[in-house]
């Protein structure tokens, strides 16, 4: 079994969703590209990828099939351009992110939506005719099945890289540490392009530790209408 040093979680770039979230009442989720500032922080995460791969390792990249990411890959790539680094790609419509629907309605609705899911909770709230955070972790859970077959091969990478975005990915150490509910609700978003790093810290890789502090609503002040707006997954 060859389970990898490494597991390397990252959020998309920023997109113009999250510069402007009226684009989704006319461009479908999966096909909102990055902005131009998007695609310098995936090539930044890509230069800063080269500090984490040591010389001679493997790469194995896993990257949902949104236009977003599939963007944030590709810069990445560009960034790290480490000489003679071999790497694959896989793209898994299991790493997409929580379906909202399709077309977004108006910011008078989404907003409703929104504080309906801030009062129901965000892990259980089905958006109307999309997904709850639940749905995704059972996503998860298939994805995570596929990696350990995957990890049986010696032949598997030493460092594994998950493009992906922000609520997936914190659904997905949810599911990889076995957090509960309440402590998933208390994570905040995370940043664009920030690299969450899991480190397996025995012999064997049978244990991994998350060394990238994830921040928490409770260990802040902000407000429920901020917190809300800050929340705003796109």
């Amino acid at each position: 079994m060859a389970r990898p040093r490494l597991i390397l979680i990252i959020r998309h770039g920023e997109s113009e969703g999250n510069c402007d979230k009226s684009v989704n009442q006319h461009i479908p989720n999966h096909k909102v590209p990055l902005t131009t500032r998007g695609h310098e922080q995936a090539f930044n995460a890509g230069v800063k990828l080269q500090e984490l791969v040591k010389e001679g390792e493997k790469v194995c990249f896993y990257t949902s099939p949104y236009l977003r990411t599939r963007q944030t890959l590709q810069g990445i790539i560009k960034g790290y351009d480490k000489d003679h680094s071999e790497f694959v790609v896989h793209e898994e419509p299991r790493m997409r992110e929580q379906d909202f629907g399709n077309f977004q309605g108006t910011a008078a609705e989404m907003k409703r939506i929104w504080l309906d899911r801030a009062k129901y909770g965000h892990f259980f709230y089905r958006i109307p005719h999309g997904e709850s955070a639940a749905d995704v972790y059972d996503r998860c859970s298939s994805f995570n099945d596929s990696l350990f077959r995957q990890f049986k091969k010696d032949s598997f990478p030493e460092v594994l890289v998950l493009v992906t975005h922000g609520i997936w990915a914190r659904v997905f150490l949810q599911r990889w540490f076995r957090w509960s509910v309440e402590y998933f609700e208390d994570l905040q978003n995370v940043n664009h392009c920030d690299w969450m790093i899991l480190r397996s810290n025995d012999e064997n890789r049978s244990h991994y530790t998350l060394e990238t502090p994830l921040l928490r609503w409770s260990d802040s002040s902000v407000g429920e209408q901020e917190c809300i707006q800050r929340e705003y997954p796109y």
